[in-house]
């Protein structure tokens, strides 16, 4: 199906679901009925409809109907269906976002995401008030104070949770194996961790990054020099939670490890590539043997720089697959005020293949080899979390008597790095035992 006729499908959908609402039920059925002997893309014959709804709305509906509500709730339903990075502005919303650098406004230190319609937790910055607060990447937070995230959108829930430094943010956040949890989260500036690098055995330089943002591929580069001053011959990448950055920084650090060749893409109408980045011979600096390091919550930036190393069959991507997100939005302005942010460009691998897909197979990177960690919360729909949670609220199940505090136990060991390690070293193991 078209890109237009995926949008008045959706419109059809949005105003078809408000109408229900209302108490249309028997004038939906003739609607269906009649949208079932049309062409899904005549354009014409979607807007009589459209004129119908609002018609029998405005002259059926029990109460006096404010349109104006009813025309917003449409259009935020309409493009709702699109993406979660995609958002209907009102005009006081679009006053905040075109001065948003005048505002003192700070976050918690997450990043956030949208699955099954509810606000996720992608990742939790190192040192962070959310991380502070008990917060975990795999969160489902269900409430922001007291609206529920499945009734807004991304962009709202984002805003919701922004606030002056030192005030607090209260959320409901659901656990898989826990019961939900109040957390309050103080709203504060927060600086995201330097580089940290350590060596292993076999020559080997571990390089934990911690965002994307720009002035970071300076630090991996600084860092990478060090490195391979002390004599570092392969290099494990360590992208897991890394959701924050930009393209060009992505670009930057995978120029690093690649000499020549495509690095990432820029796709839009019909998944076709509008921008292509190519390696800057000069800007290359290591060709050792590499590793790439990534997990659920590896995100946008980081996941063009796996995808890099990968296509350009530079080295191994261990882990699991990425979450799938990296885009680029441009604002609409429209009558009245309001505005359509609305997605124009997704960040994609060399190949054009974009990471924010249609669905959990087509989502992200798929790394070469894959490790799941044992303790590394499942990918699991939300709607079976929420499912689970409100039974257990339903019928509910007596306390069970505390168990004696159990011994700490020793940290786990990272499957996954050890794996990326062994990797490495094949090569020098196997010279060494035909030695």
């Amino acid at each position: 199906m078209s890109f237009r006729g995926k949008m008045w499908t959706l419109l059809l959908s949005a105003v078809i679901a408000g109408y229900v609402l209302v108490g249309g039920l028997p004038f939906v059925g003739s609607l269906l009925q009649t949208q079932a002997q049309q062409p899904i893309n005549d354009s014409g014959a979607q807007l009589r409809i459209f004129g119908e709804v609002l018609q029998h709305i405005q002259n059926d509906y029990v109460d006096e109907p404010n349109l104006d509500k009813v025309r917003l709730g449409a259009l935020r339903g309409l493009v709702g269906g699109l993406d979660p990075y995609s958002s209907y502005l009102t005009a006081d919303q679009v006053k905040q976002f075109n001065g948003r650098e005048a505002t003192n406004n700070v976050g918690v230190g997450a990043e956030f995401s949208q699955v099954s319609q509810y606000l996720y937790v992608l990742s939790v910055l190192k040192g962070s008030n959310a991380e502070k607060a008990g917060l975990k990447a795999g969160d489902v937070v269900e409430y922001i104070e007291n609206r529920a995230t499945r009734d807004i959108s991304l962009y709202d829930a984002k805003e919701m949770i922004e606030g002056e430094p030192g005030t607090e943010v209260t959320l409901r956040v659901l656990r898989s194996d826990s019961k939900p949890l109040v957390i309050k989260v103080k709203r504060g500036a927060h600086t995201v961790p330097k580089v940290e690098t350590r060596m292993e055995t076999g020559n080997v330089g571990v390089i934990k990054v911690f965002s994307l943002e720009a002035g970071e591929a300076d630090d991996i580069r600084s860092q990478l020099e060090t490195l391979s001053k002390k004599g570092v011959e392969k290099i494990v990448l360590d992208l897991r939670g890394v959701s924050a950055g930009s393209l060009d920084q992505a670009v930057e650090v995978a120029n690093l490890f690649i000499r020549e060749g495509d690095l990432a893409s820029i796709t839009g109408r019909d998944k076709e590539i509008s921008k292509a980045f190519k390696a800057d011979p000069g800007k290359h600096l290591f060709d050792g043997k590499v590793a790439v390091l990534i997990d659920f919550s590896t995100a946008g930036a980081a996941e063009a720089v796996a995808a890099a190393i990968l296509e350009n069959k530079r080295g191994e991507v261990v882990g699991e697959r990425s979450f799938g997100a990296g885009t680029a939005q441009k604002l609409f302005p429209l009558r009245g005020g309001d505005a359509l942010l609305l997605t124009v460009e997704r960040w994609s691998s060399p190949t054009g293949k974009p990471f924010l897909g249609d669905d959990r197979d087509s989502m992200g990177v798929k790394p070469s080899v894959e490790v799941k960690r044992p303790d590394t919360p499942e990918p699991i729909e939300v709607e079976e979390l929420i499912e689970q949670k409100e039974d257990e609220a339903e019928n509910p199940q007596p306390s069970p008597t505390p168990a004696p505090s159990p011994t700490p136990k020793a940290p786990a060991e990272d499957i996954q790095l050890k794996k990326a390690l062994e990797i490495l070293n094949a090569g020098s193991t196997a010279a060494k035992a035909a030695a």
